[in-house]
């Protein structure tokens, strides 16, 4: 415990915008008629409120099961697909863009998922604040907002004390897997990865690997593979 609180405080001083970065940038959208229904519906059986305090998973799911964390899920149909194909594991998805929350719901209660809970919150405080050390199984982060201009990449979410904010959370063996559609910030991740003696990196060529089957293929990532451009998936596995 004590180690990894001076890593943090060790990343902080390295990273001092650590307590400005946010996990997002707040684009508020329009609820949809459907989208607002499907939060009255659902929120009470699938929402999370944010308080601050810890979270006790095993009584939100009601069992012991290893658990994904999705931040920054987007309007959710991936994280819908993927609690649908593994209902074996629980699935936390953590966003503040309230229309993807309000079209995540809909799709769940679509597909009658009992395995995902949402919250709408800032994912570096709930991670913080509400997750026990060791919790984790997995930790993704698919196409966050890659902030391409070079002035403006310290803003990117991936950041070694992010990362460092992030180990104690996994389990060991636990994995981190990232994905993104900017060469330079698929880079700077690798960058960041890597230089975390407490992390492996699971691609045999030592930098990126095949889209792994359990993550869906997006309409956008499908459109732009035909147009030629490039998607870089990353996974690394908790070791220390």
């Amino acid at each position: 415990m004590a180690d990894s609180e001076d890593n943090l405080k060790r990343a902080i001083a390295e990273d001092k915008y650590i307590r400005k970065i946010r996990s997002f940038v707040k684009r508020e959208g329009r609820l949809t008629k459907g989208q607002a229904s499907a939060i009255e519906r659902n929120w009470a059986g699938m929402g999370l409120d944010y308080s601050g305090s810890r979270y006790d998973l095993k009584d939100i799911f009601g069992r012991e099961a290893p658990t994904v964390l999705e931040i920054g899920f987007g309007m959710g149909q991936s994280l819908v697909a993927m609690a649908a194909a593994a209902p074996e594991k629980n699935f936390i998805g953590v966003e503040v863009h309230r229309p993807g929350v309000g079209a995540c719901l809909h799709e769940a209660e679509a597909n009658e998922l009992t395995n995902l809970r949402l919250i709408e919150h800032d994912a570096v405080e709930v991670i913080e604040n509400c997750l026990d050390e060791g919790s984790l199984s997995t930790v993704q982060i698919f196409f966050p907002d890659p902030w391409h201009k070079k002035r403006h990449h310290k803003r990117r979410l991936i950041q070694p004390a992010f990362i460092e904010l992030l180990r104690p959370k996994l389990q060991l063996g636990g994995v981190i897997h990232l994905a993104t559609d900017w060469e330079n910030y698929a880079e700077h991740m690798l960058e960041v990865m890597q230089g975390s003696e407490h992390f492996r990196n699971l691609a045999a060529t030592g930098d990126y690997i095949p889209r792994p089957a359990e993550r869906p293929l997006t309409k956008f990532e499908n459109r732009g593979e035909k147009l030629g451009h490039g998607v870089w998936d990353l996974k690394f596995e908790r070791i220390a």
